[in-house]
């Protein structure tokens, strides 16, 4: 059954919040000279750097959608979320921890240094180590068919499809994530054929999706689990919060803690340019625009947020009860 929404939460549907949204996107285009497309994998150095798409999906089914909002890309690294609700569902969260941490790292997403020195297992979901864990994990009950609908179902999308010239290019330039697979492996961690295991691990890094994908997806999430047109749950409550958290805490790759601090609004960035970002009970959002900042997260999608985070009360602290609070002691002076 749906939840309730309650309304003093809700993204307003006016033409003001639209502006707001279009005047963001303006400025964040600015900075879009400043970053590079992902080249290490060759087919993503093709992308057009100069696109940029948003959606806002509010709670209530209002929705903005802006520029390029229907251009595929590759999910890349938010292919992890899909990932990690598959585990929790199937496994719950006290086996999928025993593999995997849920501490930030502070290193690079392919880091294998926190592996090897610190940690007997990954940091968390949201780095290679970690995501190649869960994939090892729920190798031996899933198909690629099973999570493709699984992903076409959370991101009310069915038209996703695998990119074969990406996944193609991924595992032809993937010596970095093998290191990590035998390290995990010798570890005891991957249990599983280290090849298998980076197929299926790459193949869902090479869905394509849209920015509405996106936001459709992170919708649910801001919703506890729920499609708000259907009232289907697709996730557990404790699945959406686990997810909601991480994401907070590390799915910005080395630079999760700055743009926490920032912007305030738990989402997960992927190195083919997208963003997906949960306003809990308020709305979800997607992002696209390939220019990536030095830590592989889109240049532009990450100006843009944290734009509209205050202005449209987005942050995941804000509550309009402290606001009314302000203005009363600013009335006591």
């Amino acid at each position: 059954m749906s939840r309730i929404i309650d309304t003093k939460y809700v993204l307003p549907d006016t033409d003001d919040t639209r502006q707001i949204v279009i005047e963001a996107m303006e400025e964040a285009r600015k900075v879009i000279p400043h970053g590079k497309v992902a080249t290490y994998i060759p087919e993503l150095g093709k992308a057009d750097p100069s696109r940029f798409g948003v959606v806002l999906y509010g709670l209530t089914n209002s929705k903005i959608c802006l520029g390029d909002y229907d251009v595929r890309f590759t999910m890349q690294s938010i292919s992890k979320l899909i990932n990690l609700c598959v585990a929790l569902e199937m496994f719950g969260p006290d086996i999928v921890f025993s593999k995997v941490g849920a501490e930030p790292s502070g290193e690079a997403f392919n880091s294998l240094v926190e592996l090897d020195t610190r940690s007997n297992k990954p940091f968390n979901p949201m780095v290679n180590s970690g995501a190649i864990a869960i994939v090892d994990l729920i190798l031996p009950k899933v198909s690629f068919d099973k999570m493709l609908a699984f992903a076409k179902e959370i991101c009310v999308d069915d038209e996703i499809t695998l990119n074969h010239e990406v996944f193609e290019s991924e595992m032809a330039t993937c010596q970095r994530n093998k290191a990590i697979a035998y390290l995990l492996q010798s570890k005891g961690i991957v249990e599983n054929d280290v090849d298998d295991v980076l197929e299926l691990y790459t193949k869902l890094c090479a869905l394509n999706v849209t920015a509405e994908s996106l936001a459709n997806f992170a919708k649910i999430l801001a919703s506890d689990g729920v499609c708000q047109l259907t009232g289907r749950r697709h996730i557990s409550s404790q699945t959406a919060r686990i997810v909601k958290t991480l994401m907070l805490t590390c799915g910005m790759y080395d630079g999760s803690g700055t743009f926490a601090v920032k912007v305030g609004i738990p989402t997960k960035s992927g190195v083919g340019g997208g963003l997906l970002a949960v306003s809990d009970k308020r709305a979800g959002i997607g992002v696209f625009s390939p220019s990536l900042d030095e830590q592989g997260n889109s240049i532009a999608g990450c100006e843009f947020l944290s734009r509209i985070a205050k202005k449209l009360k987005l942050t995941l602290f804000f509550d309009p009860e402290w606001e009314k609070i302000t203005v009363y002691n600013n009335e006591l002076g």
